[in-house]
C-alpha cells in the first residue's frame, strides 16, 4: 500500500507464507486479536527486525491483543532486540484512524463482537489510487458502524466459518448477507472450517462473492 508492507496478524505458518511469497519487508503489523491462529507466528518476524537494523516493528492492536503479546512475547516487548537476531515489537493501542507513514493512506478501525471479547475490524484507504479494502475477520456480525466504514470498498474480506450458526463467528449465509449490504465490487470469505466443501459452496455463492483459499493474491 503506497510502498508499505502491512501485515495483518501472523498465523503459525507465517514463516512458510513469507518465504513462498517472498515478502521483502514488514513496515507495520495490525493484530486483530490474540487467539493462537492469529498470533503464534510473530516470533518468525525476527528476520524483519534485522532488516530494519534492529528497530522494533510497530504493532497496533486492541486491549486483548496487547495483553496477549505481553504474555506470549515478553522478551520482544522492547524498542530494540535484546540481542541481534531476536524480534522486537513496539506494541501500541490501535486508534480509530491510523495515518500511515509517508502519508500514503490510512487505516480506520472498528470494534467487532467475537463472543466473550472484541476483535478489530480494519478498513484501508490508499490516497494515490483511491482504493479501499475492508477486512473483517473473527466476528459474529458486521455492525452498522463497520458497514458504514466499508461502504464503497473495492474489496471486502469477511469472516464466514461454516454453514451452521456459531456464537462468535458469522455463518456463510450471514457473511453473504453482510457482503450484499456493504456492496463492495468483490467480497471474499475467510476462516472457513474443515466442513465447508470449497468447490460446492463456492459455486453456490452470488456473483461477486467468493470463498478465499490459501495463497490467494488479489490486486486492488
Amino acid at each position: 500500500m503506497g510502498g508499505l508492507n502491512i501485515q495483518i496478524d501472523a498465523a503459525p505458518e507465517f514463516r512458510l507464507r513469507a518465504l513462498e511469497h517472498r515478502i521483502p519487508k514488514i513496515d507495520v503489523v495490525l493484530l486483530t486479536h490474540g487467539h493462537a491462529d492469529h498470533i503464534l507466528g510473530f516470533d518468525d518476524m525476527r528476520r524483519y527486525c534485522d532488516l530494519r537494523k534492529g528497530e522494533a516493528i510497530p504493532v497496533f492492536t486492541n486491549d486483548d491483543g496487547l495483553e496477549r503479546m505481553r504474555s506470549i512475547y515478553p522478551y520482544a516487548m522492547r524498542e530494540r532486540p535484546a540481542v541481534r537476531g531476536y524480534p522486537a515489537f513496539s506494541v501500541r493501542p490501535m486508534p480509530e484512524t491510523l495515518e500511515l507513514e509517508g502519508g500514503v493512506g490510512l487505516v480506520r478501525s472498528t470494534s467487532q463482537d467475537h463472543g466473550p471479547f472484541d476483535t478489530l475490524g480494519l478498513v484501508f484507504e490508499e490516497f494515490k489510487s483511491g482504493s479501499k479494502i475492508a477486512y473483517y475477520t473473527d466476528c459474529a456480525s458486521v455492525s452498522e458502524e463497520a458497514e458504514e466504514l466499508a461502504r464503497g470498498a473495492d474489496l471486502v474480506v469477511l469472516d464466514g466459518l461454516r454453514m451452521n450458526e456459531h456464537p462468535s463467528h458469522m455463518s456463510i449465509d450471514m457473511a453473504v448477507d453482510a457482503a450484499r449490504r456493504i456492496g463492495a465490487k468483490r467480497s471474499f470469505l475467510i476462516h472457513m472450517g474443515h466442513d465447508v466443501d470449497h468447490d460446492r459452496v463456492n459455486a453456490s455463492l452470488p456473483e461477486g462473492v467468493e470463498l478465499s483459499y490459501d495463497n490467494l493474491v488479489v490486486e486492488v
